[in-house]
């Protein structure tokens, strides 16, 4: 774990892996340290933003240090379930990119729980990882202009659905019919981080 100022009035805590940032999220979101206001994840990072009224860097850098992170705690998470029509244009060519059938990689992206690690690219996107499944798949060499709203996709160990069209470069396996960005619900994000997701065949 490395400590890094990020400006004048945020963190930077860099981790090994997208696990150690899963646990040490979920430890720090639970019980913010006195005067942090955002706790943010991403791949290989967690930034926290602090009101340095209340807080210095230094302190906050050592109530980072003293927290256990929480590898168990993905249970915790709200859980989300998206019908998806696993009809996707990149469908076959992601079969064979992994090296099954298209039907085999249906059943493993629906059969194990997703984990909403971070999210960014565009409002309400979300990350969405498997630790330790071993999920890896390239992305497109020219990415598409226009991605449709809905599209299910897979990039390297993540899997993650495009909340409006968008440019993209994943691999399109399919499409769900569930709005997960939505100005009018609150929260308008239905994938943030810590949420438990499952795929199920439409």
């Amino acid at each position: 774990m490395r400590l890094l100022p990020s400006g004048s009035t945020a963190l930077l805590v860099e981790l090994d892996a997208l696990d150690d940032v899963l646990a040490l999220y979920a430890a720090l979101a639970a019980e913010p340290p006195v005067g942090v206001v955002d706790v943010v994840p991403a791949a290989r990072t967690v930034l926290l933003v602090t009101d340095p009224a209340r807080t210095t860097l230094a302190a906050v850098a050592d109530a980072v240090r003293r927290t256990t992170p929480r590898p168990d705690a993905r249970a915790d998470g709200d859980s989300v379930s998206l019908p998806v029509h696993y009809d996707g244009a990149d469908l076959a060519e992601a079969a064979d990119l992994l090296s099954m059938s298209i039907e085999q990689l249906v059943q493993r992206h629906t059969e194990a729980e997703w984990t909403v690690a971070f999210c960014g690219f565009s409002p309400g996107f979300g990350y969405l990882a498997q630790p330790g499944a071993g999920w890896e798949v390239p992305r497109r060499s020219t990415p598409r202009t226009k991605v449709p709203p809905g599209s299910v996709a897979l990039a390297g160990e993540f899997s993650g659905v495009y909340p409006r069209e968008s440019p993209g470069g994943w691999q399109l396996i399919g499409r769900t019919d569930v709005a997960v960005f939505d100005l009018d619900r609150d929260p308008a994000a239905l994938l943030r981080p810590g949420n438990r997701v499952r795929f199920e065949v439409a």
